[in-house]
């Protein structure tokens, strides 16, 4: 059983995903504004918040920041009734985990909220035994610590984020794709949730790369996907 928290303020949305996920056996907080969503998220312990890209209050990009900025890595969905791809990609950029545009199916939402809890859990299995720490130049990840360091220096990263490099770097110079990467640290494929990788790969741009716009540690594979430095 997990403890799971939705900031919806739509009612009839918020009665409708809280009485879903509690049929999975989870039990769940909800409330209808921004400021008292960051008060719960804040002072309180779940391990995956649902959140509403439009709230009263406090706005869902706002609210995610600041929880991430306040070193707080629990997953979060951001739910958006934009269509737009520049909104997806802001919701992303803020913090987010993933994304579901509405009209969603209640499938689908509750296939993404096992997805997270089964990854927040078990992290991410590479196809064989994983060391407890990896060395790559000037890159240091601990599985056990969930820890990052660059040159020595720590490097605050989400859950996700720490669960995308790691599994990167397990194989220095291998091609993965978009799809790829979405299945084995989302725990899902679906078309049109590309924009999910691509915006974590350049939050870990913007805080492993000397200069972002020219990575040395996560390359681009023009026209296939993402590969770990080999040549480090």
């Amino acid at each position: 059983m997990a403890d799971l928290l939705v900031i919806e303020d739509e009612q009839d949305i918020n009665a409708l995903i809280t009485m879903n996920l509690e049929s999975l056996n989870h039990r769940v907080t909800s409330c209808d504004d921004g400021r008292r969503g960051y008060e719960l998220a804040s002072n309180q312990r779940f391990d995956l918040i649902v959140l509403d890209l439009m709230l009263p209050g406090m706005d869902g990009l706002s609210l995610c920041q600041q929880l991430r900025q306040h070193g707080c890595h629990t997953p979060i969905l951001m739910l958006t009734a934009r269509n737009s791809e520049l909104d997806r990609v802001v919701g992303l950029e803020s913090g987010a985990d993933d994304y579901l545009t509405k009209p969603f199916s209640v499938r689908e939402l509750q296939a993404r909220v096992k997805a997270h809890l089964r990854r927040a859990q078990l992290t991410v299995p590479p196809p064989e035994p994983e060391p407890a720490a990896l060395r790559r130049g000037p890159l240091t990840l601990d599985a056990g610590r969930r820890a990052c360091e660059l040159n020595g220096k720590a490097v605050e990263l989400t859950g996700t984020e720490f669960d995308l490099l790691w599994y990167l770097s397990q194989h220095p110079g291998r091609v993965y794709r978009r799809d790829d990467l979405l299945s084995a640290v989302w725990g899902y494929q679906h078309n049109g949730y590309q924009h999910t990788v691509n915006s974590h790969i350049n939050r870990l741009r913007a805080k492993l790369e000397q200069d972002p716009a020219h990575p040395e540690l996560v390359l681009t594979v023009w026209g296939v996907g993402y590969k770990f430095n080999d040549q480090i």
